[in-house]
């Protein structure tokens, strides 16, 4: 049987949000096709974390781990790390040195769709609708009348590299901008400054699955917050409605920019991406490359919709990025 290490925890504000991500998936892998290991990593130790809780420390060299004596080398990576350095493009880079097969899409992909300004300003030559948006690095002189020109009133303020809503604040008021700028200063040395855009926001996640692009099933967000921020995304303060409550046709507009912003960034693994309507068109918010995956995650809900179990869906994740290196 294959041995697999799930990688879980990260160096960001999401390393909890991971955890339970990779307990989902060591919960619901198939025991009958493979070994998981829990792999937990933090900037200060990287372990392997027994039944019993020991732990046992991964030689970086070469990802392996020893066990009373007995070297454990994993045949791939099941890679649930939300944030850094799981999502940014690292951890795709050490394992692509290494040969080791990993489940998330490659180190360009994930350090490109982290960085919000770049992964937009890369899509937006291929007709990839977005919001206005003005920049802002640590240092730089804040001049809000011309935020307010470019952005308008009311605006998201965003850390540039960051998930789960970490580091964002939407500003209604010009006064609130400033206790905006240093929240998402807090997460990241650059910001994005986004309009605001009015509509039905959908969540849509592709996938790889049995060599195909799917898309599943849109996911309609509706927030009791004034956006989708961290409670309503972890702590119950949203409707996530399955499928999403929206035309046809603006399913189908909505279903082929996903899939285009999946095939144009040559991705591999799980997607998922975010939407607002405006005027009817969908706006594209951001990428997550790798999305949660507890059983009240966005993406699981649409899996689950779409007839695919969370032992199917990990299964293929794991098959793709064998399937790829053979």
């Amino acid at each position: 049987m294959k041995k697999i290490a799930i990688i879980m925890g990260g160096y960001s504000s999401e390393y909890q949000i991971s955890l339970k991500s990779g307990e989902i998936v060591y919960k619901h892998l198939d025991r009958s096709l493979y070994v998981p290991y829990r792999i937990h990593i933090f900037e200060e130790k990287w372990v392997f974390v027994d039944g019993q809780d020991n732990e046992y420390p991964i030689n970086r060299h070469d990802f392996s781990v020893e066990v009373k004596g007995e070297p454990i080398v994993f045949d791939c990576v099941f890679n649930a790390i939300h944030g850094s350095p799981g999502e940014d493009g690292f951890i795709q880079g050490y394992l692509e040195l290494l040969g080791i097969p990993h489940t998330s899409c490659g180190m360009y992909q994930a350090a490109l769709t982290f960085n919000k300004r770049d992964c937009l300003s890369v899509l937006r030559p291929y007709g990839i609708k977005t919001a206005e948006s003005y920049y802002l690095n640590s240092g730089d002189t804040i001049d809000e009348q011309s935020i307010f020109a470019k952005v308008g009133l009311p605006c998201f303020v965003k850390a540039n590299k960051a998930g789960s809503s970490f580091g964002v604040s939407k500003v209604n008021k010009q006064e609130e901008l400033q206790q905006a700028i240093d929240y998402a200063f807090e997460e990241d040395d650059e910001l994005i400054i986004e309009s605001f855009l009015e509509g039905t926001e959908v969540s849509v996640g592709v996938i790889r699955y049995k060599g195909e692009v799917i898309v599943l099933p849109i996911t309609e967000i509706v927030s009791e917050n004034d956006f989708f921020d961290y409670e309503a995304k972890y702590l119950g303060k949203s409707q996530e409605i399955t499928p999403a409550r929206i035309s046809e046709e603006m399913a189908e507009n909505v279903r082929a920019v996903a899939q285009k912003v999946y095939e144009v960034l040559k991705m591999e693994g799980f997607s998922r991406s975010e939407y607002i309507f405006k005027d009817g068109e969908p706006h594209l918010l951001e990428v997550n490359t790798v999305p949660g995956l507890t059983e009240e995650s966005i993406l699981p809900q649409q899996a689950a919709k779409a007839g695919i179990s969370l032992q199917a869906l990990f299964s293929n994740a794991i098959e793709e990025a064998l399937n790829k290196k053979q």
